[in-house]
């Protein structure tokens, strides 16, 4: 898998379009991420302080970021790598991301925590590529 190649057929970019809490307590994350086409795929089932750092990245509030993205951030410095697009894709029961750099050298690292990856990706304002079988028509409640 090259990094800069083109598309791939089986994914959409999609944008967060939605960032809230599935309990009152904010203890339980959810997310829409909505393709070009209308189509949303709806997560859930991740931490409410991960919402809470997506919902910040996406307002420019990058006063508080977390010591972990910061220390992402500074290895990527230091090997002058840059973070370009993150993967979404279910694997078994469990959404994974991929998280791709590019830099003095390509690399992938494959199988990390999807809300992680989306975290990331709102941080760097990089696209956000879903499998496109996750994706499904907009319901109207």
């Amino acid at each position: 898998m090259k990094i800069d190649q083109g598309q791939e057929p089986d994914y959409d970019v999609v944008k967060i379009t939605y960032v809230g809490f599935v309990d009152p307590y904010a203890v339980e994350g959810m997310l829409v991420l909505t393709a070009d086409n209308g189509k949303e795929f709806h997560m859930r089932a991740f931490s409410g302080e991960v919402a809470k750092h997506i919902s910040s990245f996406s307002e420019e509030n990058n006063n508080s970021v977390p010591t972990i993205y910061k220390m992402v951030e500074e290895i990527c410095e230091e090997n002058e790598l840059m973070l370009v697009k993150v993967k979404i894709y279910e694997s078994g029961e469990v959404l994974r991301a991929n998280l791709y750099f590019t830099g003095k050298k390509d690399l992938v690292l494959r199988n990390y925590r999807a809300s992680d990856g989306l975290a990331l990706a709102t941080f760097y304002k990089i696209p956000i590529l879903v499998r496109k079988n996750l994706l499904k028509e907009k319901m109207e409640a």
